[in-house]
Parts: structure tokens; sequence; C-alpha cells
């Protein structure tokens, strides 16, 4: 089992910039795929970015490249979102998620965190 922490949520301007972070405790947290999603008020929830155990590979939703991005410590058991250039589009709950395993297009997590409020004012 795989307990995961969401932290770093809050209100921010456009164009202003929030990092989040993922604090996992339980199974080694270092074997795991781990990736953020997002769901936006009245909307499915959407796969944001995901990195790989070792850190190596990095893959993104097209509507966040070059603004996000995603990185882990696994010394600390952390992962991080740093995102940059927000807009008003990107306002939702952000959530940590994990997995054993390699990465896949459409991957389907097993743990995840409750979610962390992004609010981006116009």
């Amino acid at each position: 089992q795989v307990q995961l922490v969401e932290s770093g949520g809050g209100l921010v301007q456009a164009g202003g910039s929030l990092r989040l972070s993922c604090a996992a405790s339980g199974r080694t947290f270092s074997n795991y795929v781990m990736g953020w999603f997002r769901q936006a008020p009245g909307k499915e929830r959407e796969f944001v970015a995901a990195i790989t155990w070792s850190g190596g590979s990095k893959y993104y939703a097209d509507a966040v490249k070059g603004r996000f991005t995603i990185s882990r410590d696994n010394d600390k058991n952390t992962m991080y979102l740093q995102m940059n250039s927000l807009k008003p589009e990107d306002t939702a709950v952000y959530y940590c998620a994990g997995r054993s395993g390699s990465y896949y297009p459409g991957i389907k997590m097993n743990y995840w965190g409750k979610g962390t409020l992004v609010t981006v004012s116009s």
C-alpha cells in the first residue's frame, strides 16, 4: 500500500507560478511510476504529467507542455509539479497518483492522493 498526500495548492493570478508536492509513504516509492492528474469543475479527470521511477523519462499533456515540469526526489519520497505561466483554465483539483511498473499512454494508476485545489484568477 502507498499513501500519497498532496500539498502546495492555492490561489494565484494568471501568469503566476505554484509548486505542488506529493509526499509518499508505504511501499518503496522509487519503484513506482508517478503522475499528476487534475479535475476541473464539471469535467472529467485528466492526465497532466508522469515520470518514470528513475526520473529519466517525463510525459506531459499537450495543454501543459512548456509550462509545467514534473520531477521527483526518491531519497525524500516526494514528487513535484512546478507550474509556471498559469492560466485560468488550469484551475482544478490536482491529484498525485502512482503505480508499479512502466509508463504507458492512458496509464491507470493504482494509488491516489486526495487532491489539492489550484485556483487561477484572471
